[in-house]
This record gives structure tokens, sequence and C-alpha cells, in this order.
């Protein structure tokens, strides 16, 4: 069996594993011990916040409809079930999205569940 030389395959990992944490600081950019373990972290960070970046879209989207509805005398807490007894089937998403691109239009849907 021939002999199988694997300084090719050895440099090209390295290669790799550099160009990803390009622009980290210190020697995270340069060292593969520790840029290998930095890429393994930043890959937990990504995925937890990605998931994250949901949780936090929900809550700026409940912010923003509390502020509108505050401004007409009504709470978050108390829209919710008034909605649900009025059977309007809207998520907070597009909710948000009305507060922000046609408020007259979310005006008439909170005077309407009053």
């Amino acid at each position: 069996m021939p002999r199988v030389k694997r300084g090719v395959m050895h440099a090209k990992r390295r290669k790799n594993i550099l160009k990803q944490t390009k622009g980290y600081q210190w020697g995270r950019k340069s060292h593969i011990k520790e840029a290998s373990t930095a890429i393994l972290h930043a890959g937990v960070h990504a995925r937890r916040d990605r998931h994250r970046k949901k949780a936090d879209f929900r809550a700026l989207w409940t912010i923003r409809l509390n502020a509108f509805l505050r401004e007409r005398g009504l709470t978050y807490s108390k829209f919710i079930p008034m909605l649900k007894r009025a059977s309007i089937d809207l998520d907070r998403k597009t909710m948000s999205s009305l507060i922000m691109n046609h408020p007259e239009v979310m005006a008439k849907i909170v005077e309407s569940v009053k």
C-alpha cells in the first residue's frame, strides 16, 4: 500500500480555520488552537442568538402594541383577551406593522374591540 502524505490537507484545514477567524483579536486570528476554539464558541453564540432573535422581536411587537394602546386608554394585558373575545385573529407581528404603517387602521380595530 502506498504511503499517504497529509501535508496538503493539514495546511488546507489550517488555512480554512484562519480564514474563518479573520478580524478576531489577539491570538484567536493567528494561532490554530485558539482560532479553532474561537470558531466553536462563535458557532454556539450564533445559534443561541438566532433563536433569541425571535423572542426579542416578539418583545418589541408587544412593547409597540402596549405603547399604542396606552394612548387610547387600554393596556396590552386587557386588549389581548378582548381581541380573542371579538374573535379577531391578528398576530402581534401584524398588529405591530399596522401600528407602524397604518395607525388609523389599528385605531379602528381597537375601537371595534372596545
